[in-house]
């Protein structure tokens, strides 16, 4: 029995101490054995592919395309009850009702699967994409994957199997109501494998009007987690979604499966390997347009008679 209980511990300790799992760099200290996002390669091969996620997008390189449109949000006013989850690495909901997205030169439509978040400590730099070097302090994911795949699992076979929305967040001097439900259910999700119910909850009611979300970043990619599978369309926003910094702090408050505070759960940027990244210039076009309307008035008030 004893030789049995010792193989037993030596058994756990090898799966410890050969870091078997991915973590954040916040989580990698001399006493832990998890592998951060330097590593991550060695759990997943194609966390060092060429087409990864997330980046830093640069403004003045970016490619203007007519073809961005404003993209159709469908179901995304419905409210359900959702299922606020700690996961180990962030705090997630399945979305449980029919939610999609089309347009915006998406080639297919994209059912919602589920969203998370990513965030700094107290209000600090965590989002992972950045604009220009800048870093905001959270960023929402809102995972989708294409209608004609009956699994994400299936869905992430395909190149273009899954397309994600991402919102980047600001901190803002008034308290954001909108999130007033979401922020307080945070502190009955602080450990690990805890979850708790919102009740009417909307996908729309986390995010800035649809007039708000007609400038957007689109890209090649992947997941920004393991297996940092290269199957997702990205379209990132511009413009972020106001909280105040203690509603930005509330997030700080949760803890990793490791039960070390859930702080700087972003994965740093990757190389862009020469891919294009792609800007709706929704307002960049009616700036011009109306530019455009302003000298020609002005170029036909020259030859009018006295």
């Amino acid at each position: 029995m004893r030789f049995f209980i010792s193989a037993l511990l030596l058994t756990l300790l090898y799966s410890i101490c050969t870091g078997e799992d991915w973590c954040y760099q916040s989580q990698v200290d001399c006493q832990s054995h998890c592998k951060g996002p330097d590593l991550w390669h060695e759990v997943h091969t194609d966390c060092e592919k060429k087409r990864q996620s997330p980046i830093n997008i640069v403004t003045k390189k970016t490619h203007l395309d007519s073809r961005l449109t404003p993209l159709i949000f469908s179901g995304y006013q419905q409210a359900f009850i959702g299922n606020l989850t700690n996961n180990g690495h962030s705090v997630q909901v399945g979305v449980q009702i029919h939610a999609t997205i089309s347009g915006g030169n998406l080639k297919h439509t994209y059912k919602a699967v589920q969203l998370h978040f990513h965030w700094g400590k107290d209000g600090g730099p965590g989002s992972e994409h950045t604009i220009d070097g800048e870093q905001y302090p959270m960023e929402l994911h809102i995972v989708h994957m294409r209608e004609d795949f009956k699994s994400l699992s299936d869905a992430l076979k395909d190149s273009s199997g899954v397309a994600v929305l991402g919102f980047f967040y600001e901190e803002s001097k008034s308290t954001n109501r909108k999130y007033d439900q979401f922020i307080n259910a945070l502190k009955n999700v602080k450990k690990y494998e805890t979850s708790t119910a919102i009740d009417k909850f909307s996908l729309s009611n986390l995010l800035l009007s649809e007039g708000n979300m007609t400038n957007y970043y689109r890209y090649e990619g992947s997941l920004t987690t393991p297996q940092c599978t290269e199957a997702v369309i990205w379209t990132v926003f511009e413009h972020p979604i106001p909280l105040s910094k203690e509603q930005l702090s509330e997030f700080s408050n949760l803890k990793f499966s490791d039960e070390k505070p859930m702080v700087n759960s972003f994965r740093p940027v990757q190389p862009l390997w020469g891919r294009s990244v792609y800007y709706s210039g929704t307002s960049a076009l009616v700036a011009s347009f109306s530019l455009i309307l302003v000298c020609v008035n002005a170029a036909l008030g020259l030859f009018q008679p006295n």
